[in-house]
Order: C-alpha cells, then structure tokens, then sequence
C-alpha cells in the first residue's frame, strides 16, 4: 500500500473479517449445538461445553511463543497457515465420533487460532492509512458479530436440520474458500526483523497496558460464563428450541453495535466502553430476575449484543494505544488473556450449571462486571483515555 492512499482497502480488510468470522464461530459454534453433541458422543452438557474450554486453552497457551516464534514470517503465509489449521480441526471434529479425539481437533483449532489472532489487527492497522487505522480494526472486527448474529444461528438451524456434523462440514468448506481468497486478493506484508520484535514482559510496564489486559480477561471471562451455556440456561427458562432465535437477535444488536464503535471509536473510545460495561451489566440484571418470559429475555440479549458487540474493536484498539511502539506485544498478551478468560469461563460456567443453577450464570456477570467497571473509570489518562492518541506510525508497510 502506498503511503499517500487515502482509503480503506476493503477488499483485503473484508478477506481478513472473513477469517476473524470464522475464527469466532469455529470457537462458539458448540453453544449452538451443544445438546446434540453431548447426546451423539455420550458425554453431559458441562462435558460438551469444555470444547469450548480446550479451544480457548489451545489458543491461550500458544499465542506468545508462537507469535514470537513466526513474528519474522511474511504475513499472508502466517495467516493461510493459520486458515489450513481450522480447515483440518473442523474436518476432523466434523467426522469424529471420539470424544477425546474431538477434543484433540478442538485444541488444534484453537492453536490455529493463535495464530490469528496475534496477526490480524497489526495486519488490518498496516494495511490501512494511520488516520483510518482505528476503522480498519474496526472493519476487521465486524468477523465476530456477523459469526454471532449469522453464523451461529445458521449452524444452530443446520445442526437442527441435518446433524451438528453438518455445521462443521461448512465450516471446512469456508476455510478452504478463504484461503484462496486470501491467497488471491490479500496484500502480502513482511513479518518483522531480529531487532525490531517486541519484548513481551516489557509491554506491561508500559502506562495503561495493565488495565487494558485486566478489563479483557475479566470482561471476557464474564461473557463466556454466560454465552457458551446460553441453550441450557434458555431450557431451564422453558424456551427450549429458541437458541438460534435468541443468538440471532444477540448477533443482530452486536451488529448494530459494532457499527456505532466503528462510526465513533476515534473520537469517544471511552464513552462507548463504558456504555458498552453498562448495557451488559443491565441485560446480566434482567436475565438474574426470577420472572419474566421470553419477551424478557428478548429484551436482555437485545442490550447484552447492544453492549458486547463492539467490544473486541474497543480493547484490541486500547491495547494498540496504550502500547505504543511495544503494541504487537500488547496484542499477543491480549490474545493470550482473552483465550486464557474463555477457558475459564467455559470451566466456571459449567461448575456454576452443575452446582448451583441456570440463574446463578448470569448473577456472576453481575459480580465480575464490578471491578471492569472501576478500572475503566479509574485508568483515565492511560489505558481508557476520552479520546485516541495519536496514531502510531507503521512504516514498513509497502508489500514486498
């Protein structure tokens, strides 16, 4: 990309949305299906919901040493690695009838995961123009709601229709479909040299990191409680046959939220986390109540999508701020932290359904939402600043 382009490279930012559409639904398809995937391989729900745990696990452990390990590779060839893992774990998960070998392929899909993740918002910010970077991410990020509002609804329906197998089947064909497109119509850039790459450890004494990784894990953590348990919280609520409905609906208001970031993250990023930690915290109360039919529960995903969609454009945007020159750095811990907090959500909310009930899902929202809250409102001047700094040069951004 030259330097003086002024646009949006859509068709290379749609390309890498794509793959962050199906990093998300390889992760979250399962809380779609999950009553038909403990029945077919014999296991209980809580049981089943730890493919969502062993994915985030993949990813969690993976994400440092191997974005350190690849950091000098050329981009296009790291992320059509990356596509090729899922396209093998969701093949193998698709004809498995082996629980712990449908396990194994849901840690490769998260290893590949890793890969990803590390790359695709440094990759979207080195693509665009400094003044559009925070709009790229945004663009690039667009992946995960349109994976909640369409994809797992869809996979929901094809699992319903013609076996939870199906779903994972489509999901290798997409894969492979990706990887041409990437190959054919994404610009390729070059990883970075010996002495230029990021030091972890040394990103967290940068002003405003901490806070920004300590919002992720918690804030994740309380999402994933809630969301990789969403169809056996929705049959104990009597609405048993409504999930593909309901994480339609929380799809489509994720949407509407991440357009609204997209449209204001570079003028009012904290303004929009805070509403975004708020309108969470209000669906976590409505869903607690011990009353209240389906209506309800309409309304409470309807805000819950409103306040998580945009989410992930706002703290892989802080922690690129926030970190400054160590910002790939930052990136990788925030990758690491938010699969480290998916792990532990998808533990704890099967110990919360085991032990305690559907209800007591949404109460520990409740419960975590309280110190993200404070450490939004208290890092003012670094980490959740009113308004974005300065954008961070990226040169070397030419194609070679």
């Amino acid at each position: 990309m030259r330097e003086n382009d002024s646009r949006l490279p859509l068709g290379a930012l749609l390309a890498l949305a794509t793959a962050v559409f199906i990093t998300s639904l390889t992760e979250t398809l399962p809380a779609g299906v999950l009553p038909a995937m403990s029945a077919d391989l014999s296991v209980g729900e809580s049981a089943m919901g730890q493919s969502v745990t062993v994915y985030a696990i993949g990813t969690a452990l993976t994400a440092i040493p191997l974005s350190a390990a690849t950091v000098g590779w050329r981009r296009k060839r790291l992320l059509l690695t990356a596509m090729a893992g899922f396209a093998l774990a969701n093949t193998v998960t698709a004809v498995s009838a082996n629980y712990p070998l449908t396990m194994a392929a849901r840690f490769v899909a998260g290893v590949a995961a890793g890969l990803a993740w590390a790359l695709l918002a440094g990759y979207a910010r080195r693509l665009a123009p400094a003044r559009l970077q925070g709009k790229a991410i945004a663009v690039v990020m667009t992946g995960i709601p349109v994976a909640l509002s369409l994809g797992v609804p869809a996979g929901t329906f094809l699992g319903d229709a013609l076996g939870w197998r199906a779903a994972f089947a489509v999901m290798t064909a997409l894969a492979a479909g990706l990887i041409a497109w990437i190959a054919l119509g994404v610009p390729d850039l070059p990883g970075q040299r010996a002495g230029d790459r990021p030091r972890m450890l040394a990103a967290l004494a940068v002003p405003g990191v901490t806070p920004v990784l300590f919002v992720t894990l918690v804030l994740v953590l309380a999402h994933t409680i809630l969301y990789t348990y969403v169809a056996p919280f929705l049959e104990r609520r009597g609405m048993e046959g409504s999930t593909d409905l309901v994480l339609l609906v929380f799809g489509a208001a994720s949407l509407v939220s991440i357009w609204i970031v997209g449209a204001h993250i570079d003028r009012r990023p904290r303004v929009l986390l805070l509403a975004a930690v708020g309108l969470f915290g209000a669906a976590a109360l409505a869903l607690a109540g011990a009353v209240g039919g389906p209506p309800l529960v309409y309304a409470a995903v309807t805000v819950w999508g409103l306040g998580w969609g945009g989410a992930p454009t706002l703290l892989q945007t802080a922690a690129a701020e926030a970190g400054g020159e160590a910002a790939d750095a930052a990136q990788a811990m925030l990758v690491t932290l938010w699969n480290a907090a998916m792990a532990g959500g998808g533990i704890a909310g099967g110990v919360l359904l085991d032990g305690l009930g559907p209800a007591s899902l949404p109460r520990s929202v409740l419960l975590l939402l309280i110190p993200v809250l404070a450490v939004v409102v208290a890092a003012r001047t670094h980490g959740f600043p009113a308004r974005r700094a300065a954008p961070i040069p990226t040169p070397d951004r030419t194609a070679r």
